[in-house]
């Protein structure tokens, strides 16, 4: 059966949200509020099976001009191990060179599957001074997470912060 990749609709929002439940509750991906996939269906794709069905998800989230976070990479237990994970986030790491982005981050416990993909653990000081000040003002957690800031630790302890540059692969 194909699976296609496509942007995600807001009437996709409930099968992204089954997609990502039994993973929150295996402590492998953060869960969400339905309202803040609403909010962000525009930076979700979907992986569609023929018969309608989503079996995976995954966003690209711009974080500065130069710097974007994939989060909520996600496939179904039905197809995990097909290579739909790595059409997902090639699909994603395209979005980002499209955008103009220089380095995609992700927070992760897959760390193995990142690694294969040029991803890599990130030192403690990613950014220039005045880029961390500019973040910092940011609400958004995903930010918090790229920061290494405490506040967010209870919700992250265990996860691993990797990054890509975006040139050749």
């Amino acid at each position: 059966m194909s699976i296609q990749l496509r942007p995600a609709l807001p009437a996709d929002v409930r099968a992204i949200n089954a997609l990502v439940q039994p993973l929150a509750s295996r402590q492998i991906l953060l869960g969400k509020e339905l309202v803040v996939y609403y909010e962000a269906i525009q930076e979700f794709l979907v992986a569609e099976r023929e018969d309608g069905a989503i079996v995976g998800c995954g966003a690209l989230h711009v974080m500065w001009e130069d710097l974007g976070e994939v989060r909520t990479l996600a496939v179904s237990d039905e197809v995990r191990g097909t290579g739909l994970g790595h059409r997902m986030l090639e699909a994603l790491l395209e979005r980002a060179r499209a955008l103009g982005l220089d380095r995609v981050f992700c927070l992760t416990f897959e760390v193995d599957f990142f690694a294969r993909h040029g991803f890599e653990e990130m030192g403690p000081d990613p950014l220039s001074p005045e880029l961390y000040a500019e973040l910092l003002r940011s609400n958004d957690e995903g930010i918090a997470e790229f920061l290494d800031l405490a506040r967010v630790k209870p919700n992250t302890l265990g996860n691993t912060r990797m990054i890509r540059p975006l040139g050749s692969h």
